[in-house]
């Protein structure tokens, strides 16, 4: 029985000599050979981490959605609370109160202007469809006192549960 000849593997022509290896779980920083060297997990973790803090070179500054820059209180959302919380606001502003509406748009890496927005207002409430896992991210990455409001029911925020949340922190 004749032998089957090899078909040449895809790129061969161009990669003439490389290996492509599969497996493991770390690479060696400079050579790509698999490495499970604790030194070189944490040289590779930190160059990991660079690459993704790096990304927030590139994304907008926050805007405040609707109202001012610093105030009284500000409602921080992100996906599907806009709606809401973007009506409790204009709601509560048109009856004079000093409340603005930011709304984020990248959760991580954050827009790096965000910490000193957020710290320009006297109180933060974070209309959240969870158990407050944006609160946390806030308070943890830039010492501020977000409050949270969750909503867990599977129900979308009506606009009242945010309008009550605003009149009770301005009270």
């Amino acid at each position: 029985m004749a032998a089957t000849p090899s078909l040449p593997a895809l790129g061969e022509a161009r990669h003439a000599g490389l290996i492509h290896r599969i497996g493991g779980i770390e690479k060696q920083v400079d050579t790509g050979h698999i490495d499970y060297d604790p030194a070189n997990h944490q040289a590779m973790t930190d160059l990991r981490k660079g690459k993704i803090d790096g990304v927030a070179d590139h994304i907008p500054e926050q805007e405040v959605t609707l109202g001012a820059e610093g105030g009284k209180l500000v409602i921080v959302g992100w996906g599907s609370t806009f709606g809401p919380i973007h009506q409790a606001v204009r709601r509560a502003r048109a009856r004079g109160r000093d409340v603005s509406h930011v709304h984020i748009r990248h959760i991580w890496p954050m827009p790096r202007n965000l910490g000193p927005l957020l710290k320009s207002y006297d109180k933060i409430i974070v209309p959240e469809m969870n158990t407050g896992q944006l609160k946390t991210v806030l308070r943890d990455q830039f010492l501020v006192d977000a409050k949270p409001l969750n909503k867990v029911s599977g129900q979308p925020f009506r606009i009242a549960e945010i309008e009550a949340a605003i009149e009770s922190a301005l009270s």
